[in-house]
């Protein structure tokens, strides 16, 4: 598998895909996965879609009983069958979901970028990064980004389950208050970006640049490349924010839901 850093950041090959892809399955692991005719199930009790859907993982690979065999062992963990449509998932997987009822859900983008070795800001007193997660990071974070209580223990034997280096960051306000979280995955060069969130009340006041930067500098010591997030289509403050810091489209998926 190519490395995603040596890779142009402005292209989209599928091998570009298949990196991205790969890290990011690692960097947010599902309790459970089944390998089926170039696909992955992935089952986590429901606690976000990406860790509970089916995927492809081999360019093109066909779809034939996949849906049937995906509604057969999601329904046994009392799980919808999800499918997540990324530019590995030929064209027909989308269509005969379409055909099946399969509702189009979510549109996001993967954004990725070059990171330049030793190159880092001034450091933000306010952001702490640390290897693992603080009890004010798990409960700050459950609370700013609305994790049912349910699935808060979930979430943290997602964290747990991750195997490659992490980087936590913490953002105080002038009260010693947390309210800016973040998570930064780091493998074979190139780091992801994940569980970025700010308090609600803390909100468009350039803190989530501040955590963003944090993360990649974090990274860049670590080695890093290259970095990688994905970010709902939708989410048009977020966007410009990420392009602003030099990120842009590698590539798009969406998500396919029961009618």
């Amino acid at each position: 598998m190519p490395d995603s850093a040596a890779l142009p950041a402005t292209a989209t090959p599928i091998t570009l895909v298949s990196a991205l892809e790969e890290r990011a399955f690692n960097a947010w692991p599902a309790h459970q996965t089944v390998f089926h005719q170039g696909w992955v199930f992935r089952l986590a009790g429901g606690y976000t879609k990406r860790a509970n859907s089916v995927n492809a993982l081999v360019p093109g690979a066909p779809f034939d009983g996949v849906r049937e065999a995906a509604a057969a062992l999601y329904a046994r963990h009392g799980l919808p069958a999800v499918f997540r449509i990324s530019p590995l998932a030929p064209a027909a997987a989308d269509q005969a979901l379409a055909d099946a009822g399969y509702q189009h859900f979510d549109p996001s983008l993967v954004l990725h970028r070059a990171l330049t070795p030793g190159v880092s800001a001034k450091p933000d007193g306010r952001n702490v990064v640390r290897t693992s997660p603080s009890p004010a990071w798990l409960e700050g974070f459950a609370a700013a980004n609305g994790v049912a209580p349910h699935h808060r223990n979930l979430h943290r034997s997602i964290l747990d389950a991750i195997a490659h280096p992490t980087g936590y960051a913490l953002q105080n306000d002038a009260r010693g208050h947390a309210v800016g979280f973040g998570l930064a995955v780091l493998e074979r060069g190139a780091v992801g970006l994940y569980d970025l969130a700010v308090a609600p009340e803390h909100r468009r006041s350039g803190r989530g640049r501040a955590l963003v930067q944090a993360l990649l500098d974090w990274a860049v010591q670590a080695g890093a490349t290259s970095a990688y997030l994905q970010v709902r289509a939708q989410n048009l403050p977020a966007l410009r924010l990420y392009e602003s810091m030099g990120f842009r489209a590698a590539y798009g998926y969406h998500y396919r839901v029961p009618g």
